[in-house]
């Protein structure tokens, strides 16, 4: 258990850009001679890596802060629960809201889920997938329906928002 101080010094202490899953897949992109942008605010959702050559964004979501169902590393805190799960619900909105935003634009949009890297095993299958995707040599699927009534909201979060997870 945590005091309100400590938790709120913790939950300060988490970064948004430039975190180790992020690192990973740009390493493993550039060791690849893809050339990318970072965190391109012009963009709906600010994509963490923005392929402008594949006309492709990538976000590398971590599984806690963009609500990953059934992931292991996605659980509510005890305390505050309402709290959380809204702060959640609308982080996956808004996630949503980029992906139509995005490929209305034009754009491709892959998610990578941080549990997706977080181990040798899975992060290799997983980036050399990714790769396939962006250079086009794997085909899409889309796994979510665009239609007005699956727009999500708050009380009720998708069960998935991203048209290409890996």
């Amino acid at each position: 258990m945590m005091t309100p101080e400590q938790r709120s010094r913790c939950m300060a202490a988490i970064k948004g850009k430039g975190t180790k899953p992020e690192m990973l897949v740009r390493r493993f992109l550039f060791s690849k001679g893809l050339r990318y942008r970072v965190n391109n605010s012009k963009l709906p959702g600010s994509p963490d890596i923005v392929l402008k050559k594949y006309k492709t964004v990538v976000f590398i979501d971590g599984c806690f802060w963009h609500g990953h169902e059934g992931c292991k590393y996605y659980r509510l805190p005890k305390s505050n629960i309402e709290f959380w799960k809204h702060k959640i619900y609308m982080n996956m909105a808004r996630d949503y809201a980029a992906n139509v935003d995005l490929e209305l634009a034009g754009w491709r949009v892959i998610r990578v889920w941080e549990c997706d890297i977080k181990t040798k095993a899975k992060r290799d299958e997983t980036l050399e997938r990714l790769y396939h995707k962006i250079v086009g040599t794997e085909t899409e699927t889309n796994t979510y329906e665009s239609s007005p009534d699956s727009i999500p909201i708050a009380a009720e979060p998708p069960s998935s928002y991203g048209n290409n997870e890996i």
